[in-house]
């Protein structure tokens, strides 16, 4: 992580442009998923729609093990994404004022699917 995060919005840009850099097929099926909504004649949608789908599809159409976790604070980024790279579609998510830039860095990593796993280790270790 940088050092010239100063504000939360910024170290959230980063993680996330981290995250998209190697995952670009959550990329892929975001404009997959966006584009058939698009489709279908829906003027505005859900970005939060969007990522549940690909969870689905990843949980579903995986080996059943979780390869990364979609963080949330991500969807933002890649609505905006969306609608810088496919400019005819701009407003088709609906955003917001980001008020994290109001904020200072956290300076903390986002959690991963191996924190997730020790937690359900020791939740099962403390019910034995």
């Amino acid at each position: 992580m940088s050092l010239f995060n100063d504000t939360r919005l910024d170290e959230m840009r980063e993680q996330c442009l981290k995250f998209d850099k190697e995952h670009p097929e959550v990329w892929d099926m975001f404009v997959r998923f966006s584009k058939e909504i698009i489709s279908k004649g829906y003027k505005n949608y859900s970005v939060n729609a969007v990522f549940e789908r690909i969870r689905w599809e990843k949980d579903i159409g995986g080996d059943g093990i979780n390869q990364f976790k979609l963080n949330n604070n991500y969807r933002a980024f890649y609505a905006r994404k969306f609608m810088a790279m496919f400019p005819e579609h701009k407003g088709f998510f609906r955003t917001r004022t980001q008020t994290s830039e109001d904020k200072k860095a956290t300076k903390q990593e986002p959690l991963r699917p191996e924190y997730f796993n020790s937690l359900i280790s020791k939740l099962k270790g403390a019910t034995a």
